[in-house]
């Protein structure tokens, strides 16, 4: 498993992300250029569907929207790859150091491995089955294939492009060859030969094609040699097999210093070694893929052990859905291989360069810190270092229940250390004699987990443990049917899954015996108990002590055990019962408030964003007035920027060093209002944090758990992680309508903005602090635009707009909207002007009015500038007061409201 892909591919079930699987935007200036000076290709959906008329130029009176227009709606696939274009682009930028650049080759080939295996197979299989059903964006199964394999050829020639003409010559002016074989000189050849003969040829096999011998099979993702030979004075020609060894050291060590030769050239050099008395005509590599979307019906299934079995097998033999080839192959080796595999030719990839790049990782493990970034060691939790004592108490171990029941405690991995707080609840409560029960649910761990081994200690130590292990977690179905062996082995209570159902949920209890009776601590989180990813996954966990959390835990986990779900619960969000309604509510009541002239505001972070009813809600609140921020790692079906329509939402995505992983919404339900009604709903902001991305299979087709989050100083330090995101101006991507992305770049008087380099910085500086109790001091941004908690007089109603803005003793949240994409400006002031901070610290304040709209200049009663961080101009309409940002939306409000 990756330590620390930011951009890697998401093993957490969900497509792939990066890395980081893992994405970055501009949204002034230029689209950031290759080295070529060519503007970055990172299209979504731009040139293939069009936005009709309605949703164009002219203005979508909200009566008229309809939500089943396909064109409203960009398709999942191509919305994937464009995410991958941003993830190849963290090998392109050459802001990024060498090594790093080479890392994020590596995993652009391992995402668009699993995008070929899971999504490619899965439409292929449609295909086969003669599917014709149209996705909500007009699309049917056998439109998509083609548009995937279209889109994607033009990656891989980037992809190779950019290590063969910038990576590669760069790595060389440092030191690092990575040569032809012919490039060695005739003593380094003679030590090659020297190693194939000794460690290489005697693992070999070649697999011969002839009619004694049927095609060869030929594994999944496996590199192989098509090696043509011919007897000795004869015509015809024999095609044979060789498998490239994966159990041996790609890159193959030159004695002279950091010098390389990959082991298929040494091979091929050196073939006359394994095929003795005929002549090699050719030898050209080629790469195979194969479908991983091998099902079973879980329904007629005896034993789901066995039936996970069955699939595995069966995998292995699964239909090819790529092949990739050397562009040098000739057309008779080609030829077999297509025929024999019965492949169409546009699953043909012809490639000049290195089929794969996993394996180029192997020259992370240099020694050279000059060519990779800053070494990150995940830091103690303040709250949690065995060297403090508990807050209230002196001379004590700092005893973690002690310390949740205290306050509610956030974990930010991988700035905190897994080990050091999850992995220690979970051992603490293992060996604590007053904990009665243990219960988990695993839906990805470590081959050498010490979460499992906690749990097995628990039961050793005479705890009533129960395990939800997933089975149908894809690609680690063999790790989890392993763990289930030697958790049923020691006497632990193990439930393997829900029939149509696949549990994603990342929670877990601890029963505890306490002096005033039996206690429930929770952790509820949105990643995976996986030491290994941990290093490498930006998550966030929940610690608490709050009991209705733990009662609601206690009826999911009698779920995995028994036979029903409850669809009653006191503060979770659980999918499939009640998430996709209260989700669906808080947005409508969002809307609700922009309607009533409140300011309103929805910010959400997720990995995607794919069900097709949750866009139209956030269609239909844009249009109400609502401004939305999405921050959306990879896929998302929602266009921004239509006018009338979705002008209000902007969507982000963030590729860095980590994978954003994290799920974390933001709803404002009317805190900003000091005039709310008392019989109206709302006036507190509301926070969840959980498992769940907005995709119609996490809402319908798993069991996802998300929690509100109610602590005063959690909810801060949320605050400013997405203020933090909505910032950044250096991995930060922003959308198109057209599904395009361009990247954020700070201008040249401004700061540079890196969410996960400030965010490590804020936990370094936390751990050495000693009057930091909380994970980050949240305190990098001088103002904040999203609550904490609405502050006044009366409960949950705020006295005044400042005071709801700074909730606690000092500024500690991000920057607001209009800073983060003008760090240096401040908030408008009423008479339209603004105050930026000059480089000496001072402010001055200059006018912003310029050159306004016509709507906004002949209708100065229609408008006014609101006393607001986050909104430019305020529009009186006849329903009521509604806000918006530039100039341009407000015209488009007064023209609908004058029509």
């Amino acid at each position: 498993m990756p330590t620390d892909e930011s951009a890697t591919t998401d093993r957490n079930g969900d497509v792939p992300t990066t890395a980081d699987d893992g994405a970055s935007e501009d949204t002034d200036g230029d689209p950031e250029r290759a080295d070529d000076g060519a503007p970055i290709d990172t299209g979504g959906d731009g040139g293939t569907v069009v936005v009709p008329e309605t949703a164009g130029a002219a203005t979508v009176d909200g009566a008229d929207f309809d939500r089943s227009d396909p064109a409203f709606y960009l398709n999942r696939e191509l919305s994937e790859l464009a995410y991958q274009r941003r993830v190849l682009h963290e090998a392109i930028d050459e802001r990024n150091p060498l090594l790093e650049r080479v890392r994020f080759l590596s995993i652009f080939t391992r995402n668009m491995d699993e995008l070929f295996m899971k999504r490619v197979g899965g439409l292929k299989q449609q295909i086969e089955a003669g599917v014709t059903e149209r996705t909500v964006d007009g699309r049917t199964p056998a439109e998509q294939w083609e548009a995937v394999l279209d889109a994607a050829r033009p990656m891989f020639a980037r992809q190779t492009d950019c290590y063969e003409s910038v990576v590669r010559p760069a790595l060389a002016e440092a030191g690092i060859h990575v040569l032809d074989y012919d490039d060695c000189s005739p003593a380094e050849r003679a030590e090659m030969r020297e190693y194939f003969e000794r460690s290489v040829l005697p693992t070999l096999t070649p697999l011969t094609f002839d009619p004694a011998h049927p095609f060869p099979f030929i594994s999944n993702l496996s590199l192989s040699l098509a090696v043509i030979t011919r007897e000795t004075g004869g015509d015809g020609t024999t095609f044979t097999r060789v498998k490239i060894p994966q159990n041996l050291p790609r890159l193959v060590a030159v004695a002279d210093g950091e010098r390389y030769v990959p082991i298929e050239d040494v091979i091929r050099a050196n073939l006359d070694l394994l095929f003795p008395n005929v002549e090699v005509v050719e030898a050209s590599l080629f790469r195979l893929t194969r479908n991983a979307e091998v099902r079973r019906d879980e329904e007629v299934a005896e034993d789901l052990i066995d039936m996970i079995e069955e699939v595995l097998e069966q995998r292995r033999f699964a239909t090819v859905v790529r092949l990739e080839v050397e562009a040098s192959m000739s057309e008779r080796a080609r030829r077999t291989i297509v025929d024999q595999l019965d492949l169409d030719e546009r699953e043909v990839f012809e490639r000049p360069g290195p089929l794969d790049y996993r394996e180029f990782t192997r020259l992370l493990e240099l020694d050279r810190p000059d060519l990779t970034l800053p070494e990150w060691t995940p830091q103690p939790h303040p709250r949690l270092q065995r060297q403090r004592t508990p807050l209230g108490e002196t001379g004590d171990e700092a005893d973690i229940f002690a310390r949740i029941r205290e306050d509610d405690i956030l974990l930010h991995h991988p700035y905190h250390s897994f080990t050091d707080t999850v992995q220690r609840f979970l051992a603490e409560a293992a060996a604590d004699p007053d904990v009665l029960a243990i219960k988990a649910a695993i839906y990805r761990t470590a081959s050498d987990s010490g979460i499992i081994q906690s749990l097995i200690d628990a039961a050793d130590n005479g705890k009533q443990v129960a395990v939800m292990v997933e089975l149908k977690a894809r690609f680690d179905e063999q790790n989890n049917l392993e763990w289930v062996r030697r958790l049923e082995e020691n006497g632990i209570h193990v439930a393997y899954g829900t029939i149509g159902l696949k549990t994603h949920t990342k929670t877990a209890l601890v029963v505890r015996e306490e002096d005033d009776g039996v206690e429930l601590y929770s952790h509820v989180a949105t990643g995976n108990y996986h030491s290994e990813t941990a290093k490498g996954y930006v998550d966030l966990g929940l610690l608490t002590a709050d009991r209705d959390i733990g009662q609601d835990l206690v009826k999911v986990f009698n779920f995995f055990t028994g036979p029903s779900l409850d669809e009653q619960f006191r503060k979770l969000l659980i999918a499939p019962v009640t998430m996709r309604d209260r989700l669906t509510d808080c947005i409508r009541r969002e809307a609700d408030h922009a309607r009533a002239g409140r300011e309103a505001r929805i910010v959400a972070k997720v990995n995607a964003l794919e069900d097709p009813d949750l866009v139209a809600e956030l269609y239909e609140a844009a249009m109400a007035g609502v401004d939305i921020d999405l921050i959306v790692r990879d896929i998302c079906r929602l266009r921004p920027g239509i006018e009338g329509i979705s002008e209000t939402v902007d969507v982000y995505s963030v590729v860095g060093r980590f994978l954003e992983h994290s799920r974390i919404y933001y709803f404002e339900n009317g805190a900003r209002d000091p005039d709310l009604p008392a019989d109206a709903p709302g006036g507190h902001p509301e926070y969840y944090i959980g498992s769940a991305d907005w995709m119609t299979r996490n809402l319908d087709s798993r069991v996802e758990a998300v929690a509100p989050v109610e602590d005063p100083d959690i909810r801060e330090q949320l605050r400013f992680v997405l203020e933090l995101m909505l910032a950044d101006n250096r991995k930060c991507w922003e959308m198109n309508a057209d599904g395009t992305y361009e990247q954020r770049q700070p201008a040249p008087d401004e700061p540079e903005i890196s969410t996960q380099t400030v965010l490590m910085d804020q936990t370094r500086r936390a751990a050495a602090a000693d009057d930091v109790d909380r994970g980050i001091p949240a305190d990098a941004f001088d103002e904040t635009d999203l609550l904490v908690d609405a502050v006044g007089l009366d409960a949950g109603r705020p006295a005044t707009d400042e005071a709801s803005v700074d909730a606690g003793d000092s500024s500690d949240a991000a920057g607001s909207e209009s800073e983060a994409s003008d760090p240096s400006t401040g908030p408008t002031e009423a008479d339209g002007s603004a105050t930026v901070a000059e480089s000496d610290g001072t402010e001055s304040t200059v006018a912003t009015n310029g050159d306004l709209p016509a709507a906004l200049s002949e209708h100065p009663d229609a408008w006014y500038r609101p006393d607001s961080d986050h909104y430019a101009f305020a529009v009186r309409t006849p329903d009521g007061t509604v806000y918006r940002k530039t100039a341009d939306g407000a015209a488009s409000a007064i023209e609908r409201s004058r029509d």
